[in-house]
């Protein structure tokens, strides 16, 4: 447990909620706000030591977290995926818990509905599909789940639109409400710079890819014509898959592992076909990509 404790870190953000809530006299609601979001993300860090990924530090924000794991997207979908929901899960038995005891002595029918109010909001806000959100991370992995990575990272613009849209409809719907502004300037920032870093979070999955030994997943048969270069292969790469490129007919095959290490001895404009030094291998599990 303290390990987990220990890489749990407060957003300036966290703060600025929180501090609000104490100058206008709503303690009681802030301390609720920051145990809820705590097991929130302890929900998320669980499940991330269950599956033996490396945490970095875990990020408190107003309505949720950001969990920085040491990954370059070739963590399998599924284990992602159940990293991701057991956030939003912990809301349920919170509920569960808070119904439990509605009315005792140690928690009254008052904290009862203003417990459950906070669940109900940070869980609902938490599914927004917008990045870092859990909803967001969630829409993400299914591009991945479907698309070539690199594909698949540009499409998570769609979180950049929504949270644009979610400002303009608090501007006219809710124009005085400071915290939800703090919050959607921040999930704003937060895209842009996602945005930004698009490139250098494609070559870091590259990286890693080029550096396993082996990639224990479904083999996918792309076929491709002998003249892609190299630079536009490594674009047909899918997160979860390992990769063999088939040419037209007569041409042979590539393996993934050769076009990766063709990236990075800079032979960005070699056609595929220049790669075959072997003849093709046989492959027992496939799945083909037209």
């Amino acid at each position: 447990m303290w390990s987990l404790i220990s890489v749990i870190r407060l957003n300036p953000f966290f703060w600025v909620i929180i501090a609000i809530g104490i100058i206008t006299g709503y303690f009681r609601e802030a301390l609720m706000l920051f145990a809820i979001v705590f097991i929130h993300e302890l929900g998320h860090a669980s499940v991330a030591v269950h599956y033996g990924w490396k945490i970095r530090k875990i990020e408190l924000l107003p309505f949720g977290g950001v969990a920085e794991i040491e990954d370059s997207g070739n963590k399998p979908i599924k284990q992602e995926v159940l990293l991701v929901l057991a956030g939003p899960l912990q809301h349920v038995w919170m509920i569960g818990a808070s119904y439990l005891f509605a009315g005792t002595a140690i928690w009254s029918q008052s904290n009862h509905e203003l417990f459950l109010w906070h669940n109900l909001v940070i869980l609902c806000f938490n599914l927004l599909p917008v990045l870092p959100l859990d909803g967001g991370r969630l829409v993400q992995l299914w591009f991945m789940e479907r698309l070539a990575y690199k594909k698949a990272h540009k499409s998570s613009i769609f979180s950049s639109v929504i949270a644009l849209c979610l400002i303009c409809i608090a501007t006219l719907f809710l124009p005085f409400h400071l915290n939800l502004y703090v919050v959607l300037f921040f999930l704003v920032i937060n895209n842009y710079l996602e945005w930004k870093q698009r490139h250098y979070r494609f070559m870091r999955f590259l990286t890693e890819r080029e550096a396993l030994p082996t990639i224990h997943s479904p083999e996918t048969e792309l076929t491709v014509s002998p003249s892609l270069i190299v630079r536009d292969a490594v674009n047909l790469l899918r997160r979860g898959h390992s990769h063999l490129f088939t040419m037209q007919p007569g041409h042979g095959q590539v393996t993934e592992k050769d076009v990766l290490q063709a990236l990075f001895n800079r032979k960005l404009t070699e056609p595929i076909k220049d790669l075959i030094d072997k003849p093709p291998r046989v492959n027992s599990i496939r799945t083909k990509v037209q």
